[in-house]
C-alpha cells in the first residue's frame, strides 16, 4: 500500500469524516427535489398528499438531534469502560468501527437533511410538484433511520465489553498476520539475516522518536529504480526508533542525503503503533488486556484463559503460512530486502507477560500448558520449538509461586506432552 493509500484508510476510519461526507448528501439531497419537479406529472401531487413533508421534517430535526447526542455519549462512555476494564490501546479499534460511524453519521445526516428540507420549503421554491419528491426522499431517510437504529440497538449490547472487544482485537491481528504471510518480505526480496546487509551500506537514521505504522514500499522500490540503489529495510512497522536508530541501509553511488531524504519518506511514523501492518501490535494488546484481568484490582482469571485461546488461533495461523504464502518468483520489488516477520518475537510478545503475571493462579498455567501443547501439535517446527521452550519456562515461573503441592503436581502432570 503506498503512502497516499495509506492515508485515505486512515481518514476512512475517521467518524469526521463519514459523518462529512453523510452530511454533504443531506443537504445536497433537499435541493434536488427543486431540480427534479419539472419531471413530475401535475395531478400527483393532490392524490399523494405531500403537503404533510414539513411537519414529517419536524419531527426529523427534533428527535434525530437528540437520538445522535445520545449516541455519542454512549460511545463515549463506552470507551471510557474499555480504556478501564480492558486497555487503552483497544479504544482505537473501537473508535473506528465501521458499524458505530455508519450509525452516528445516519443519524447526524438525517438531521442535516430535515433542517435543509425546512429551511427550503420557507423559501417556497418547491411548489406542489417539488414537495412530493420531498415527501419520497424523506419516506427514504426514515427507512434508512430505522435500519441504523435496529443495528444500533444491538450493537450498543455489545459495545465496551471485555469478550467483544478481545474479539475485535483478535480480528484485527489475524487480518494483519494473514496480511503479512501472504506477503512475508512486503513483497520485496527477503533479507533473512542481519549480517546479510552489506558493510559498506549506510544506514538512513530516523530522525525522530515513533514508531514506524508503515512502509511505503513502492515509494522505497521507485527510489532504488531512480537512484540506482539498493535498501534495505532495518525497521519493520511496529518498532519503535530514536533519532539514531537507522530505518534502513542504503548501498550505492548515489546513496546521498538526497536519496536519504526519499527512504525517509518511505517509513510513515506515529506515537503509537497500528494494527493495520504489524501483526505483533495485536498480540501485545491481548497481553495486556490478560495481565490486567489478573491484577489483584480486578482478579479475573476467566479473562485470560479467554485470552490465551485468543491467542492460540492467532498464532496456529503461521502453521498455514506456506499455504497463504506467494511464490518467491513472484517478488514486486527487486531492489528492497525486507527481514521476514519472526514467530519467535511474537511468542514473547504474547506469553511471558501472562506467564509472569499468572504465576500463582494453576488454573491460567494449566491453560498455558494445554497452549504450548495445542500449538505445538500444529506440527510446525517452529512452533513446536518456540512451544516447548516457552513451556519450560512457564513451568519454572509457576513451580517458583505456586506453594499447594496438589497444584504443582497437577500443573506437572499436565505439563508431560512436553515428553511425548
Amino acid at each position: 500500500m503506498s503512502r497516499f493509500l495509506w492515508i485515505i484508510s486512515q481518514l476512512s476510519s475517521r467518524l469526521w469524516v463519514n459523518a462529512s461526507l453523510y452530511g454533504v448528501v443531506a443537504v445536497i439531497t433537499p435541493l434536488l427535489a427543486i431540480l427534479l419537479k419539472q419531471f413530475i406529472p401535475f395531478d400527483l401531487p393532490q392524490k399523494i398528499g405531500a403537503d404533510s413533508v414539513g411537519s414529517i421534517l419536524n419531527i426529523l430535526a427534533t428527535s434525530m438531534l437528540s437520538v445522535t447526542i445520545f449516541s455519542l455519549s454512549t460511545m463515549v462512555a463506552a470507551y471510557g469502560a474499555a480504556t478501564s476494564n480492558v486497555t487503552p490501546r483497544a479504544t482505537q479499534l473501537l473508535i473506528e468501527d465501521k458499524l458505530s460511524h455508519r450509525a452516528l453519521s445516519t443519524f447526524l445526516g438525517a438531521f442535516i437533511f430535515s433542517i435543509v428540507g425546512i429551511v427550503t420549503l420557507q423559501t417556497g421554491v418547491y411548489g406542489e410538484k417539488g414537495r412530493l419528491i420531498l415527501f419520497v426522499v424523506t419516506i427514504g431517510v426514515i427507512v434508512m433511520i430505522v435500519v441504523a437504529l435496529l443495528s444500533w440497538i444491538e450493537y450498543l449490547a455489545r459495545l465496551g465489553r471485555v469478550t467483544e472487544t478481545i474479539d475485535r482485537v483478535e480480528r484485527a491481528a489475524t487480518v494483519a498476520l494473514e496480511t503479512r504471510l501472504r506477503t512475508p518480505y512486503l513483497g520485496g526480496v527477503p533479507l533473512l539475516q542481519d549480517d546479510a546487509i552489506p558493510a559498506d551500506a549506510v544506514p538512513v537514521a530516523a530522525e525522530t522518536v515513533a514508531y514506524v505504522q508503515h512502509i511505503d514500499m513502492p515509494h522505497l522500490a521507485a527510489t532504488a529504480q531512480e537512484y540506482g540503489v539498493d535498501i534495505y529495510v532495518a525497521a519493520l512497522p511496529g518498532k519503535f526508533l530514536d533519532a539514531t536508530l537507522p530505518l534502513a541501509h542504503v548501498r550505492g553511488e548515489l546513496a546521498g542525503e538526497e536519496v536519504w531524504a526519499e527512504i525517509r519518506r518511505g517509513f510513515i511514523m506515529g506515537h503509537t503503533r497500528s494494527f493495520r501492518q504489524d501483526p505483533r501490535f495485536g498480540l501485545a494488546v491481548l497481553h495486556e488486556i490478560a495481565i490486567r484481568a489478573l491484577s489483584p484490582a480486578i482478579n479475573d482469571p476467566g479473562t485470560a484463559i479467554q485470552v490465551i485461546g485468543t491467542g492460540v488461533r492467532i498464532l496456529s495461523r503461521w502453521a498455514e503460512r506456506k499455504k497463504l504464502v506467494a511464490p518467491e518468483g513472484e517478488r514486486i520489488y527487486q531492489r528492497v530486502y525486507v527481514p521476514p516477520l519472526k514467530a519467535d518475537d511474537m511468542f514473547d510478545d504474547f506469553f511471558p507477560p501472562i506467564a509472569r503475571d499468572g504465576a500463582t493462579s494453576p488454573e491460567v498455567q494449566i491453560r498455558l500448558q494445554k497452549a504450548f501443547a495445542a500449538l505445538a501439535r500444529t506440527g510446525d517446527a517452529e512452533l513446536i520449538r518456540y512451544s516447548h521452550e516457552h513451556a519450560a519456562q512457564a513451568l519454572a515461573r509457576a513451580e517458583q509461586a505456586l506453594t499447594f503441592a496438589a497444584d504443582k503436581e497437577r500443573l506437572q502432570e499436565v505439563a508431560q506432552w512436553r515428553a511425548l
